[in-house]
C-alpha cells in the first residue's frame, strides 16, 4: 500500500512537452494499457477508435499491448475480434497490435481476477515486451472506481517492479456525485497511488479548441491587454446539446446537467478563459492558475443560488425538423421526474482581473443546436460620434471562441456598410481551423490517452481542482435538495426556459444566439 499522497501543490510533475520541442515527435513508450469495463460502450465507441487512430499515425511503440478487465466472459480471441470491430477500417499497425491484446475476465474487486491479471501482465511483458509499464484505465460505472484502485493496492499492482518503469491510474468523470463523496474518493484512491500517478480524465480538455483558449491568450500581444474588467462588459459561456438522453434516461435520472456538465466541462472552460498567465508553461504552472482561477470564483450563498441559478427541463417539441418527446417520456424516467437538462447561473470572478464582470453560463439538452463556445462582449465605447439612425445595426464588440462543431474564432467590430450614406453596423471577421490548417484535428481521447502513456498531467485534473469546482455547485445541489425550489419548464427545440432569459435580462443584457 502507498503511503498517503503529499498535497497536489507539492507534488512532482511532468514537463509538457510543448515547453521542450516539437509536438510532431511525441512517441509513447513501451506500455500495457488495462482498461476496466474493457467490455463496455466507452470502449467500443472511444477508447478502440482513438488507439487505433494513435496506431496508424505510428504514436504508439510497437511494444504496446491492450489488456482489457471485464465481467462479461470473454476469451483473448473474442475480445481481439472486439477491438477490431470497434473500427470501421482498421489500419494494418492496428491490426498488428490487436494480435497481441488478452482480456481477464471477473469481478472489478475480486481477489482472483487481479491475481490472473499480473500474471496476464507478466505473460505480455515477456512476448510483447511492454517492459512492466502499465496505465490503469477506469472506464467501470464511478461506484467501483475506488475498489478497483482499492485491489489494485492490495495486489502490489499500484507501484512499478522496478526502477525506471512507471504506473498511472486514468479515473473516467464523474469524480463523485459531490464534493463529500469527491473527497472520499480522492482518499480511497491515495491509499494506493500517489496524486502524480493519478490522471482524472475530462475529454473537453483533449479538444483543441478548448486549448487554443491558451494560445489565443497568451500567444498573442492584441488579446491580453483587453482581456480583463476595464474592457469586457460580460462573458457566456454555452454548452448546448441538441440530442436528448436517448437510452441513457437511468442514467441521467442520477446525474443531471448540473453534475453532468457543469461541474466539470463549464467549469473547466471557465478556468481557462478566466486564469491568469502561467509562470512556466508546464503541467504544474498551467494547472496551478487553474486552481487559483477556480479558488475566485464567488461561492453562492443559498439566497443566491434561488436569484441567479435557473434549473430546467425539456418537454415535447421540435428539433433540426424532427418531433420530439419530454424529458418524462424518456425510457427509464419517472413521469413525475425533477432532474434538470438545463441549467443557466450567473456567476462572479472575485479578482484583480474579473471583478465586477458578469459571467453567464448555460448549458441544456434538446437545444436548437449543438455548440460549445465562450461569447466575450466587450463595453461600448466611450462616446458614440454617430446618430442613432447611423447607428440602427451596430451591437457590442465580441470576441466568440467556437470550441465545437465549427471550430474557430469570430470577432465581431463595427464597419460601414458600403452606399452613399453614411451607416455603421457589425460585421464579422471568421477565422475557420478547417480552413488554416491542413492537419486533421485529432480525437480528444487521443490526445489524452497519449498523454497518459507519455506522463504529461496538463490536461488532466488535479485533486484540489476537482475539489473546489465541486464547492462552486455545493450550495447550488443543497438547494435543489428541496422538492419546492421551482423546475422551469422549455419547448425542446428551444434555447431554454424564459427565466433564464430574465436572468441576463435585468442585468440589461441577452443571450447570444450561436
Amino acid at each position: 500500500m502507498a503511503p498517503s499522497t503529499p498535497s497536489p501543490e507539492a507534488a512532482p510533475e511532468a514537463v509538457n512537452p510543448l515547453a521542450e520541442g516539437l509536438e510532431s515527435d511525441r512517441r509513447a513508450p513501451p506500455c500495457a494499457l488495462v482498461v476496466y469495463g474493457a467490455s463496455g460502450d466507452l470502449t467500443h465507441r472511444k477508447l478502440a477508435p482513438a488507439l487505433e487512430a494513435l496506431a496508424a499515425d505510428r504514436r504508439l511503440s510497437p511494444n504496446f499491448a491492450v489488456v482489457g478487465v471485464g465481467r462479461t466472459p470473454l476469451s483473448d480471441e473474442e475480445f481481439r475480434a472486439r477491438m477490431l470491430e470497434a473500427v470501421s477500417k482498421p489500419s494494418a499497425a492496428w491490426e498488428a497490435l490487436v494480435g497481441g491484446f488478452r482480456y481477464v475476465a471477473g469481478g472489478y474487486t475480486d481477489g482472483p481476477t487481479f491475481e490472473r491479471l499480473r500474471e496476464v501482465l507478466d505473460e505480455v511483458d515477456a512476448a510483447v515486451g511492454t517492459d512492466g509499464n502499465r496505465v490503469h484505465y477506469l472506464a467501470t460505472p464511478p461506484d467501483v472506481f475506488a475498489g478497483v484502485a482499492g485491489a489494485l493496492g492490495e495486489h502490489g499492482l499500484n507501484e512499478p517492479g522496478r526502477q525506471g518503469c512507471f504506473v498511472r491510474l486514468v479515473v473516467e468523470k464523474p469524480y463523485g456525485r459531490d464534493l463529500a463523496s469527491a473527497l472520499a474518493l480522492d482518499d480511497a484512491i491515495h491509499e494506493s497511488f500517489r496524486e502524480e500517478q493519478v490522471y482524472r480524465i475530462d475529454h473537453y480538455l483533449g479538444k483543441e479548441t478548448v486549448q487554443n483558449v491558451l494560445a489565443l491568450r497568451f500567444a498573442n500581444a492584441i488579446f491580453e491587454p483587453i482581456w480583463n474588467r476595464r474592457y469586457v462588459d460580460h462573458v457566456q459561456i454555452t454548452v448546448a446539446e441538441s440530442l436528448g438522453v436517448g437510452h441513457r434516461g437511468g442514467f441521467y435520472e442520477t446525474a443531471g446537467a448540473l453534475r453532468d456538465i457543469v461541474q466539470n466541462h463549464v467549469l473547466q472552460v471557465l478556468a481557462l478563459t478566466v486564469m491568469e498567465p502561467p509562470a512556466t508553461v508546464d503541467a504544474k504552472g498551467i494547472r496551478d492558475e487553474k486552481v487559483k482561477a477556480l479558488r475566485a470564483v464567488d461561492i453562492p450563498t443559498h439566497d443566491e443560488v434561488t436569484i441567479d441559478v435557473v434549473r430546467g427541463q425539456y418537454e415535447a417539441g421540435w428539433v433540426e425538423g424532427e418531433e420530439v418527446g419530454g424529458y418524462r417520456q424518456e425510457k427509464g424516467v419517472g413521469p413525475d421526474s425533477r432532474t434538470e437538462t438545463y441549467v443557466a447561473m450567473r456567476v462572479d470572478v472575485d479578482n484583480w482581473r474579473w471583478a465586477g464582470v458578469p459571467f453567464y453560463l448555460r448549458t441544456g439538452k434538446r437545444l436548437p443546436k449543438r455548440v460549445t463556445e465562450v461569447s466575450m462582449e466587450f463595453r461600448d465605447v466611450p462616446h458614440l460620434p454617430f446618430g442613432s439612425k447611423e447607428t440602427r445595426g451596430l451591437g457590442p464588440n465580441a470576441l466568440v471562441l467556437r470550441i465545437q462543431p465549427d471550430e474557430g474564432i469570430a470577432l465581431r467590430f463595427g464597419a460601414k456598410v458600403p452606399g452613399q450614406a453614411f451607416r455603421v453596423r457589425s460585421v464579422a471577421m471568421d477565422f475557420a481551423y478547417g480552413a488554416a490548417f491542413l492537419e486533421e484535428t485529432p480525437d480528444a481521447y487521443e490526445r489524452l490517452l497519449l498523454d497518459a502513456m507519455v506522463g504529461d498531467p496538463t490536461l488532466f485534473i488535479r485533486a484540489d481542482e476537482v475539489e473546489q469546482a465541486w464547492k462552486v455547485v455545493a450550495p447550488v445541489q443543497e438547494v435543489w435538495t428541496d422538492d419546492a425550489t421551482p423546475l422551469a419548464r422549455y419547448r425542446a427545440g428551444s434555447w431554454g426556459p424564459r427565466e433564464a432569459d430574465r436572468l441576463l435580462e435585468r442585468d440589461g443584457r441577452r443571450w447570444r444566439s450561436p
